[in-house]
C-alpha cells in the first residue's frame, strides 16, 4: 500500500494519502489545505480518490475538503457529531485570522464500526470522542497503522 503524509496549512495538519498499488484506488484523510500538493501526490502515483475522510471538523483538517471533492468527485466522510463544528468554520477562521474556506455538505456520515475498502485493504472507522465530539480514528489492520487525527498527540 502506498502511504504518503503531507503536513498542510498554517497549522501543519497531517494529511494522509493511502493508495492501493493494484487498483490505484485511494483515500485522502484530512485535506486541510494545499490541495494542489495533495493532487500532485495522487497524480504521481496514478491514484483515483474513492473517499475523502475528515477525522474531525477543526478547520486545519477540513478546510480543503470541498476543493478536494470538486477536484476528484469523491464523497466526503465525517462523523455527524461534528456537524455543529463544521457549520462554524467561519468562527474557526476568525480565531486564526485566516480566510473562511469553501464549505459544503458532508456526503456520508462516518460511524463507529464502518469499514471503507480501498483496493483489497479494509479501513475501520472508530469513533473516539474527546478532541471533538465527533473525532474518529481510522484503523488499517493489514498495515498495522492507526490514523488518529488529533485524538493522540506526540508526548
Amino acid at each position: 500500500m502506498i502511504h504518503e503524509i503531507l503536513p498542510v496549512g498554517m497549522l501543519q495538519c497531517n494529511c494522509s494519502i493511502f493508495g492501493d498499488e493494484a487498483t490505484r484506488e485511494a483515500i485522502v484523510i484530512d485535506p486541510g489545505d494545499e490541495i494542489e500538493s495533495i493532487l500532485e501526490v495522487l497524480q504521481r502515483h496514478g491514484l483515483t480518490v474513492k473517499a475523502i475522510v475528515i477525522t474531525h471538523a477543526h478547520i486545519d483538517h477540513i478546510g480543503g475538503a470541498q476543493k478536494m471533492k470538486r477536484a476528484t468527485g469523491a464523497p466526503v466522510y465525517m462523523n455527524a457529531a461534528d456537524q455543529e463544528l463544521h457549520q462554524r468554520l467561519d468562527l474557526q477562521a476568525a480565531w486564526l485570522g485566516m480566510p473562511v474556506p469553501e464549505t459544503g455538505g458532508i456526503d456520508v456520515a462516518a460511524r463507529d464500526g464502518d469499514t471503507l475498502v480501498v483496493g483489497a485493504t479494509e479501513i475501520h472507522v472508530m469513533h473516539t470522542p474527546g478532541h471533538t465530539q465527533g473525532s474518529i480514528c481510522l484503523w488499517i489492520p493489514s498495515e498495522a497503522k492507526l490514523v488518529a487525527g488529533d485524538t493522540l498527540f506526540s508526548r
